[in-house]
């Protein structure tokens, strides 16, 4: 249990419990939590939150307790969404600690970590020490501060929906049905509080079909990960049983939100991005300031020509949550999208909110008589692979495959080559129109591709033939 390695990532902590960390490890965490992330800022307070895993309410009390050791006050504010950690970061300008494996299996805990004002805290923000040190308590101990921090409670909840609410206020749209996957995660907490009743928000006569709401960290029903197309598939059939106007699906921490229209066709979030983005960008300029808008490098080209083309600026960053945030922060971006559906905004701490972007679209289509899936096409130009998983034996004998079937037309001008975020190919410039992407995961030996064209046949012509170079020779999945 002294080996850290296992469990503390580049962005977080995840392992399995117990058998990779248990409290004795999360109870030196939180130590280590305090002296390296709360200390140094003056932080005299800390906020904890934890999902509806079985293991996640003693692990927050474990850490609570190694944090109040070291002489740092602890307000639990009990379960909550990812989200709704952050949010209580950025109100209350303290440190948070959330307790969740996101989408992973039950037998999994984690915990993602943040500086005061929801900022990250990765490996070279903070994790690397934090993980010396906490090796260095659980051999040697925890020494005791002078004097203990407090250990209070805090209910959040409707406060972090009244906060949402204001920034997106549904009154005055049209009443809509929307049928809501919660996949037995904290959505299941967290949708009722912001979109029904139970905050005593003004009711705006949406009717929400709920799917899986009873909090369950086994997943009974399906994994709580919308990435996974199987995943989406009882909400498909739902929206269309029960004629609705749209769906959402969130992960298990509900930090993630994936939407499908009234067809049951699930919407990319390239689209949600645009859509998300230029609301945000009009906001900015009926104010009579100039919007920045962050996206991914794995997004549709449509991102970044709808924002250009109204006026905006777009600025690509790295696959990431730290990349994502600390660009939005340099820039003073007012909104960020991924292709993974983690959406970020400005007035959100720079922090990501599912539930946020959520209501955008809800606000959007509430505010017309259009068709989601007419909304979406407006967004949605080209024809996009989505994210497409290889297992290889040797990543760097792939990448030379495709790039030499491609030698040719790199060497003619005809096709761009850029190693960035993974290696981009791309013939944008040209007709007909496509692009893809190899990017190498940084924990399995696997290629993710995404290819994007103007046209369904291009594109698929794409995939399949750099799919079959990259799988040549490997045993098939």
């Amino acid at each position: 249990m002294s080996d850290l390695d296992a469990i503390v990532k580049a962005y977080d902590i995840r392992g399995v419990v117990p058998q990779e960390w248990d409290a004795e490890v999360a109870r030196a965490l939180g130590g280590a939590f305090a002296d390296v992330v709360a200390a140094p800022a003056r932080a005299g307070a800390i906020a904890i939150g934890h999902d509806m895993r079985d293991s996640s309410p003693g692990l927050a009390r474990a850490f609570a307790e190694g944090a109040a050791w070291r002489g740092v006050d602890v307000t639990m504010i009990g379960l909550c969404s990812t989200d709704g950690l952050y949010y209580a970061s950025g109100s209350l300008d303290v440190p948070g600690a959330m307790f969740t494996a996101s989408h992973n299996p039950a037998q999994y805990n984690g915990i993602k970590l943040c500086h005061a004002g929801a900022r990250p805290v990765g490996q070279d923000t903070g994790l690397a020490d934090l993980h010396h040190l906490a090796a260095q308590y659980l051999a040697e101990g925890i020494p005791a501060a002078g004097d203990s921090g407090t250990v209070t409670e805090s209910d959040l909840l409707a406060d972090y929906a009244a906060h949402l609410r204001g920034l997106v206020p549904l009154e005055g749209i049209r009443p809509l049905k929307v049928v809501v996957d919660a996949g037995n995660g904290m959505a299941g907490l967290t949708v009722p509080a912001v979109l029904g009743p139970d905050s005593g928000l003004p009711d705006v006569g949406m009717e929400i079909v709920p799917l899986f709401f009873e909090l369950d960290g086994t997943f009974p029903n399906h994994e709580a990960n919308p990435l996974d197309p199987a995943n989406l598939m009882d909400l498909q059939t739902a929206v269309i049983a029960e004629e609705a106007d749209l769906g959402l699906a969130f992960d298990g921490d509900a930090d993630r939100c994936f939407v499908v229209d009234e067809r049951g066709v699930p919407v990319s979030p390239s689209a949600v991005t645009a859509l998300v983005g230029l609301r945000e960008l009009f906001k900015e300029q009926g104010a009579g300031r100039e919007a920045t808008i962050i996206h991914n490098h794995i997004t549709s080209r449509a991102v970044p020509e709808l924002v250009e083309g109204s006026g905006g600026r777009a600025v690509r960053t790295r696959v990431g949550h730290s990349f994502i945030k600390a660009q939005m922060a340099e820039v003073g971006a007012v909104f960020g999208g991924e292709h993974s559906a983690h959406y970020y905004f400005r007035d959100f701490w720079f922090a990501d909110t599912g539930m946020l972007a959520a209501l955008h679209v809800l606000r959007a289509l509430g505010e017309g008589t259009a068709q989601l899936s007419e909304l979406a096409e407006i967004y949605t130009p080209y024809f996009a692979s989505g994210e497409i998983n290889s297992r290889v034996a040797d990543v760097g004998a792939a990448h030379e495959r495709v790039r030499q079937a491609f030698a040719d037309d790199i060497d003619a001008g005809t096709v761009e080559i850029e190693d960035f975020d993974g290696v981009t190919y791309s013939h944008w410039d040209s007709t007909p129109r496509w692009w893809f992407n190899l990017r190498s995961s940084n924990t399995e030996p696997l290629l993710r591709l995404n290819v994007e064209a103007q046209d369904e046949d291009i594109m698929i012509k794409i995939r399949d033939g750099v799919l079959d170079l990259v799988r040549q020779g490997e045993e098939p999945e």
